[in-house]
């Protein structure tokens, strides 16, 4: 088995997710099959499902003794650390032919996220880090922004699956945020919202509701970038939880703040 130090994952997601990422490349331009999942607004592709086999293949062979939790086939189980994978982040601009989407793969232990990596195909941008070693994008450090004034920051965002059912939450908080900050993308894929928090091009970054395989590899490029991880009312990062909010570190108080007195307006906190 190979060795299980944050350097030797972190290789091991490098290239897990870069075959993943091969696939849906050589799939994007082609005819594919849409289905939808818990919602009329949650899909999945013949993509998304080919990915996950080909990354499933990879580490059961690499690792044949860890965990895996997924995001279309669910959790095997495993004696040694367990991997959390999505086979394509984005998948909604993937099925209408957005180039804007990637392959997110991470492992976590007892202690929280090792090593992981964010692939976008189109781009060829591999984002990855491990533990203590810092985040890179294509070998290159990774330095989160310096910005210190919300009212000259972009900030990203999300909204979950059921946000028809409960909007209250995130279009609360983005119309909260967007009356404050310089601007605000939604570009339908958080794993990339996250790497771009890492990578300095967002200052800022929220979303609830999200899932494990969405967040693990994007908060450790963050912490590891230099930026704040916390879950939205401002406790400490869990990546099974998923109410999150990372920041340019010189933004993490004022972000606090402002999601913190949005959710005690709510009645959430």
């Amino acid at each position: 088995m190979e060795q299980e130090t944050p350097a030797a994952l972190r290789r091991t997601a490098e290239e897990g997710a870069r075959l993943a990422g091969r696939i849906l490349a050589e799939r994007f331009q082609g005819e594919r099959t849409i289905e939808f999942k818990r919602s009329g607004i949650d899909l999945v592709t013949d993509a998304d499902k080919a990915s996950e086999e080909a990354l499933l293949k990879f580490l059961r062979e690499r690792y044949p003794g860890h965990a895996i939790l997924a995001e279309e086939s669910g959790a095997s189980q495993g004696t040694g650390l367990r991997w959390l994978i999505d086979p394509l982040d984005g998948t909604t601009n993937y099925a209408h032919r957005v180039p804007h989407f990637c392959v997110s793969i991470a492992v976590d232990g007892p202690d929280g996220v090792l090593a992981g990596a964010v692939y976008d195909p189109m781009l060829d941008e591999l984002f990855s880090a491990a533990r203590g070693q810092g985040a890179t994008l294509n070998g290159q450090p990774l330095k989160a922004s310096d910005t210190t004034q919300l009212e000259r920051a972009l900030l990203c965002t999300g909204f979950p699956y059921d946000v028809r059912e409960r909007p209250e939450g995130p279009v609360g908080l983005f119309n909260r945020f967007i009356r404050r900050a310089q601007g605000i993308r939604r570009t339908g894929s958080a794993a990339l919202d996250l790497a771009y928090v890492a990578a300095g091009r967002f200052d800022g970054f929220f979303e609830f509701r999200l899932k494990p395989w969405d967040i693990a590899a994007g908060a450790l490029l963050v912490m590891e970038a230099g930026g704040v991880m916390t879950l939205m009312d401002g406790s400490p990062f869990d990546v099974m939880r998923g109410d999150v909010l990372a920041s340019a570190p010189g933004l993490a108080d004022k972000l606090h703040t402002e999601c913190g007195e949005f959710l005690k307006d709510l009645g959430w906190s």
